[in-house]
């Protein structure tokens, strides 16, 4: 799975919002969907906050594991 697919697939099931993510991004709503779309490619800072916030590892955001693995601890 790609991460385009991922990042959706991670935000509907948590039942949020373009909107909201983007609002915790800090970006505009059309350039959120644009990254679930593979139009434009997410950058790595806002990857690790929404692996953070999910409590899942990149790893997994990115579509490199199948695991859900938690976010590790600092």
């Amino acid at each position: 799975m790609q991460y385009n697919e991922r990042i959706r697939e991670i935000r509907e099931d948590h039942s949020l919002t373009q909107q909201a993510i983007a609002d915790f991004l800090n970006i505009g709503q059309r350039t959120y969907c644009d990254y679930e779309r593979g139009k434009t490619r997410i950058p790595v800072d806002s990857l690790l906050k929404l692996a953070r916030y999910y409590n899942v590892s990149v790893d997994y955001i990115s579509g490199a594991s199948n695991i859900p693995s938690k976010y590790p601890k600092r």
